[in-house]
């Protein structure tokens, strides 16, 4: 048995990538809204608060009476406990804001989402609680099939995508 969890800024494409992987597919906030897992709504930015403490046992333990390849996806996946390998996908924030655009995301939530993909903010949090069990991809350029190629290229053989090998600093800077 084998846990993967994909993770990224929202619009990366974690939810179709992995719903094209071999494996069982569950979307972390799909879990975390059906078992009650909410502490609340943020007023200021307008999202659900998770218990992710209770989220991440209630992961640990459908990985330990399972039996098959999990494929945990969503943002909050790699903040839980249990995971084998952590692909974090990344994209170049001008293409990830015309994908928030495209779902009508605020413009602060876009700002909110291009700063944290530059910063890298899930590859540093994966990092902080898995280091090398973490795989750092930039699907930007990728057909659907090469990101999904990619992926299950890391799940079955690992590689060399470590975090800090894809860089948005350069973004970051020039959008102030």
């Amino acid at each position: 048995m084998t846990a993967i969890f994909i993770t990224g800024t929202p619009c990366t494409g974690k939810t179709t990538l992995a719903s094209k992987l071999n494996g069982h597919l569950i979307k972390i906030n799909d879990l975390a809204l059906s078992h009650d897992f909410v502490l609340g709504v943020d007023e200021e930015k307008g999202y659900k608060v998770i218990d992710i403490d209770k989220l991440s046992h209630h992961v640990a333990k459908l990985i330990t009476d399972c039996d098959e390849l999990l494929i945990f996806e969503g943002h909050l996946s790699h903040l839980c406990d249990g995971a084998d390998k952590v692909i974090v996908l990344r994209v170049d924030p001008d293409i990830l804001k015309e994908r928030l655009k495209a779902r009508n995301y605020s413009d602060s939530k876009i700002r909110e989402n291009l700063e944290a993909e530059a910063l890298g903010v899930c590859s540093a949090e994966a990092y902080e609680k898995y280091q090398e069990k973490v795989y750092e991809l930039d699907v930007s350029n990728l057909t659907m099939d090469e990101s999904v190629e990619l992926i299950d290229d890391v799940i079955r053989n690992g590689g060399d995508y470590p975090v800090g090998s894809v860089d948005f600093m350069d973004w970051l800077i020039s959008n102030p």
